[in-house]
């Protein structure tokens, strides 16, 4: 696999009142052009700090970030970020919205051009109707769709979701799936999505990479999704290779768990995972 995103040998901490605190080590990760790759791991395990890494927002300790072959020094247009919390302007509509980060990628392109491409962004998510809507007359699911078509709008190289659906109820965030697949099916932009529900992973995902616990988190052996696109989340429940991926990225998660619980000497479980990740 040639690497289009690549991180080597990448560490990450912080200062805290009680010291240092190493959250990632020594984290090696490889996406291939056009893959669609979901990282899961527990709450406060360090995803969030791996994707501010990618998304050039925070620089690593030690080790290299790279998107198509070239260092990652800060964030850039090419890499579009969606956050859990949408961070839309709440004064400007929906097609303004979008239409800002389109201006700023394409300052050089004539008027007609660059609201030719906000419209083609807002029609893929289905939100035509909803243009002129300003995000406080929108649902929840709408407003994570005009952060997605944002994204999108910018034609990034690489498409980053931190954990876009968390804030969801299940109804809408089943609904946001099926479109995000619907979206990728579309554009085939190189995704990497982090989140902590497993069976969100294996429902998009081309490969899925489990997170250690943390601190000091680390990546684990990526375990491949072959299930035909697309991918019926009813159906998937009764299909062997959901059982086998989900068993396989479960065990390595409670097993990390567990190793990190008897280095510190506890003796109490740690919470389980977010929904969809429970054994």
């Amino acid at each position: 696999m040639t690497a289009f995103v690549e991180m080597r040998g990448v560490s990450k901490g912080f200062d805290s009142a009680s010291g240092r605190v190493h959250v990632l080590e020594d984290v090696n990760l490889e996406v291939a052009e056009g893959e669609f790759v979901a990282i899961v791991g527990y709450s406060g395990s360090g995803k969030t700090t791996l994707m501010s890494l990618l998304a050039g927002l925070i620089k690593p300790d030690s080790g290299t970030v790279s998107v198509s072959g070239k260092p990652v020094l800060g964030p850039g247009p090419d890499r579009g970020v969606v956050f859990q919390n949408y961070s839309l302007l709440p004064w400007l509509t929906v097609f303004e919205n979008i239409q800002l980060a389109v201006d700023q990628v394409f300052a050089h392109d004539t008027e007609a051009s660059r609201r030719a491409r906000t419209e083609r962004y807002v029609q893929l998510v289905n939100l035509t109707h909803a243009k002129d809507r300003k995000p406080g007359q929108l649902s929840g699911g709408m407003r994570q769709r005009v952060s997605v078509a944002r994204a999108l709008a910018m034609d990034p190289k690489v498409l980053l979701l931190d954990e876009p659906l968390g804030a969801l109820d299940a109804l809408t965030r089943g609904t946001l799936q099926s479109e995000i697949e619907r979206i990728w099916q579309a554009d085939r932009k190189t995704v990497v999505m982090i989140t902590n529900d497993v069976d969100e992973a294996v429902l998009l995902a081309d490969r899925i990479i489990p997170l250690s616990a943390g601190p000091r988190a680390t990546l684990g052996p990526a375990v491949a999704v072959d299930i035909e696109r697309p991918r019926d989340r009813k159906a998937l429940n009764h299909h062997p290779e959901f059982k086998h991926v989900r068993s396989r990225v479960i065990e390595y998660l409670l097993g990390s768990a567990a190793r990190r619980r008897a280095a510190r000497g506890q003796a109490q479980p740690e919470s389980a995972l977010a929904s969809g990740a429970g054994a």
